[in-house]
């Protein structure tokens, strides 16, 4: 008689979410992600057998992860302290020095495992485990940047609003343009990918020139209307905006009467230029939605963007910008063909709980 399934295990109140970002993560060990996805399946009544074949791991691995997180919750899954002798070296006084920034005569902005294993009289390898038991990662670093626009709450709630919840009667189109796109010409012919051999390009190549792409991209159903021009002033900007027109002319409501174009872009001069304002007022069809200023990744099409230079533009070779421009109109085309809509899933609440962060009490820091 074959062995019932284990029941489904059942989850702490808000341990999803964190689970899913466990498993999301590109930062956490592979195997605290490993751990959270046998949670998770457990949740959801995955047999430990099917467990074991999804994760790669055995079943007393499952058994013990499940025991684990059902005894002790989120903190089951971190590892348990390791039998042995009680550690001498002082972790935290490592860790404490590699925060304080190098003496100035060293001339380095940041610790390296040598130096400090130099100045502490330790091996590079105790200040490295220190380093990776403490999380800490010098030789790392990040930028960020806020958002300084007094209607940041505003343009965020609008722009959401039309993701989320679009006009009646109405097209929105997330519409920018990608500058200087480079029409790469490689002095050697590409090798073309073989069995455990990738694709190799010459390091070298020749510039042949730029374009622009200016695109807009329709939310609800992914299509994208696209131009190419050489330059990205307002003049070409306009132009662009009179072929969105054009396209679009012939879509009306149920009364016959053209639907509304709703535009969402960016703060580019060339957007907010005397010329574009002026037509705009005579076309009060378009209605037109600012991002705050630092935010266009709130602009959809950016995604779009970044899709035709993966796959389209990154590793192609182009000898000319006429050739440049006719295999971004093959992508287009293509896309067009099998488009889909992009789907926005974070609320306006849940941005600006992070653009409104806390000061603290010395903001020069």
């Amino acid at each position: 008689m074959a062995n019932r399934p284990a029941p489904a295990l059942a989850l702490r109140a808000g341990d999803r979410d964190e689970l899913e970002r466990l498993i999301r993560s590109s930062t956490v060990p592979a195997a605290v992600a490993q751990r959270a996805r046998i949670v998770l399946l457990a949740a959801e009544g995955v047999a430990n057998s099917k467990i074991m074949e999804l994760t790669d791991c055995t079943r007393p691995k499952v058994i013990m992860w499940r025991r684990r997180y059902q005894d002790q919750g989120l903190a089951g899954l971190a590892d348990a302290k390791r039998p042995g002798r009680p550690r001498t070296i002082d972790q935290a006084g490592i860790v404490t020095a590699t925060l304080t920034p190098p003496p100035k005569k060293l001339g380095v902005t940041h610790w390296s495992t040598r130096l400090l294993a130099k100045r502490l009289g330790v091996s590079d390898y105790t200040v490295a485990k220190a380093w990776r038991d403490y999380g800490v990662k010098p030789w790392r670093s990040k930028s960020f940047r806020f958002s300084t626009d007094p209607e940041l709450e505003a343009k965020v709630v609008d722009i959401v609003g039309l993701y989320l919840n679009p006009p009646e009667d109405a097209i929105v189109l997330s519409v920018d343009e990608k500058s200087q796109i480079q029409a790469l010409d490689r002095t050697m012919p590409v090798l073309p990918m073989q069995p455990r051999l990738v694709e190799r390009r010459s390091h070298d190549y020749v510039r042949h020139g730029t374009t622009t792409l200016f695109a807009a991209l329709e939310i609800a159903t992914g299509q994208v209307t696209a131009g190419l021009k050489p330059r990205h002033r307002n003049q070409e900007f306009l132009a662009f905006l009179k072929q969105v027109e054009r396209a679009y002319r012939d879509v009306v409501d149920a009364h016959g009467d053209p639907v509304e174009l709703h535009l969402v872009m960016d703060n580019y001069a060339a957007h907010k230029h005397p010329n574009v304002k002026t037509w705009l007022a005579k076309n009060p069809r378009f209605v037109i939605h600012f991002t705050p200023t630092h935010a266009s990744w709130m602009n959809l099409v950016e995604v779009w963007f970044s899709m035709i230079e993966r796959q389209a533009i990154h590793r192609g070779v182009f000898t000319s910008v006429k050739d440049l421009n006719a295999k971004i109109r093959a992508f287009i085309d293509g896309w067009n063909d099998r488009s889909h809509p992009f789907v926005w899933t974070k609320t306006a609440d849940e941005i600006l709980k992070k653009a409104n962060r806390k000061q603290t009490s010395n903001a020069r820091h």
